[in-house]
């Protein structure tokens, strides 16, 4: 007697599959589903991974506002930055950015990444999120494609009309081009003297930026450095450490009680297309820059936003992935630009481009439009060019 044959399980399907579970999937199945799509998101990691995280984010007033419309902004964990103070180390010139010359409560915000991700987390709908789940395969049908997802010992099957990538920072990858910064970044949090009076500073030195970030009553610490010089704060106990940091700042601030110190080395990555046939890639998958002037998030959360925005206006097709990648292209190619530039030209010593370095910060402080252009740039991206 023959034995039975076992059909394959039935697909699950949805119309968008969303590939990590980062603050930029999340929202981005939060803004498809609001609008009537069906979206899953999938992540390798377990669903309490993202506690764990030791980073700090800025977020635009941009960023707010698009997290505000699908009730996900963590108000109570958020700490405003009300100035930006920019300058340069053993060089003139400064300039101080204002929310009040904006009208706005706030120029930013600095939120705890395990903040953010569990606010959006709360939002999801019960049975969205797929954790533990890593793709395995990507099999392409007439008007789909067939997912299997890894998943311990077992495979479940996606049917999806997109995939979106948005698991973060790609590695080898031949569409992706590098761009090695030779820098890492030393992040911490440290207590302030006296205390930070919702200011952030963005501080040029020849080794890179160094940012104070206010979050909660402390500053939330990017300090920016040669991998030697990298190697060597992270040996350092604390009170050489806070040191080595007012060193680095200088003396308008007093620093004690550091945290605990995690390091990232520092890359420009970005994808030459974000979109092919049925997939499309979104947040750090399809640009990773240096985190200076805090670019690099708030472009990944305009990513997911104008995908949905397309996606729902015009369908989960192959042809709505081309508009979406037509619409982003001078955000991305922008902001890629924006914050390469800033870092080239600041990360040296060379007395001609400092002295060009401070004319700058000066003309930024004399002359209101120019200064207010570049805080358009930074709050909404692309929409402050004319």
């Amino acid at each position: 007697m023959t034995e039975p044959q076992c059909s394959p399980p039935t697909p699950v399907e949805t119309d968008v599959l969303i590939v990590g579970a980062g603050p930029v999937g999340m929202t981005l199945q939060l803004a498809l589903t609001a609008g009537g799509l069906a979206a899953l998101v999938a992540d390798r990691r377990p669903a309490e991974a993202p506690s764990t995280d030791p980073r700090a984010l800025a977020l635009s007033h941009g960023a707010r506002e698009l997290l505000e419309q699908i009730d996900a902004w963590p108000a109570r964990a958020a700490t405003p930055i009300e100035t930006i103070h920019v300058s340069q180390r053993g060089g003139f010139g400064r300039t101080v950015i204002d929310r009040a010359d904006h009208g706005l409560p706030a120029l930013g915000y600095v939120v705890r990444y395990r903040d953010l991700a569990a606010a959006l987390a709360a939002r999801l709908p019960a049975g969205a999120l797929l954790g533990g789940s890593r793709i395995v395969a990507i099999e392409p049908g007439d008007d789909h494609l067939d997912v299997t997802l890894g998943q311990d010992d077992r495979r479940l099957t996606v049917r999806t009309r997109l995939l979106v990538h948005a698991e973060g920072t790609p590695g080898d990858d031949s569409d992706v081009t590098v761009s090695d910064y030779q820098q890492h970044a030393v992040v911490c949090e440290v207590t302030p003297t006296p205390g930070h009076g919702r200011r952030a500073w963005e501080r040029f030195t020849p080794d890179g930026p160094l940012a104070l970030l206010p979050l909660g009553q402390e500053y939330s610490v990017v300090f920016t450095l040669p991998p030697a010089k990298a190697d060597a704060v992270m040996a350092l106990d604390d009170d050489a450490f806070a040191a080595a940091l007012q060193d680095q700042f200088g003396r308008r601030l007093g620093f004690a009680k550091p945290g605990p110190r995690h390091r990232f080395p520092l890359a420009r990555r970005l994808r030459r297309q974000c979109v092919k046939e049925r997939e499309a890639w979104i947040g750090n998958a399809a640009q990773t820059l240096h985190p200076v002037s805090g670019q690099g998030f708030n472009l990944g959360l305009r990513d997911a936003w104008q995908l949905a925005e397309t996606l729902l206006q015009h369908g989960a097709t192959p042809a709505s992935l081309v508009r979406y990648a037509s619409g982003r292209r001078l955000d991305r190619q922008g902001g890629a630009w924006f914050t390469d530039g800033i870092v080239r030209a600041f990360s040296n010593d060379f007395g001609p481009l400092k002295l060009a370095r401070g004319l700058g910060l000066l003309a930024l402080d004399l002359f209101p439009p120019a200064r207010r252009f570049v805080a358009k740039r930074m709050i909404w991206g692309a929409r402050a060019w004319p």
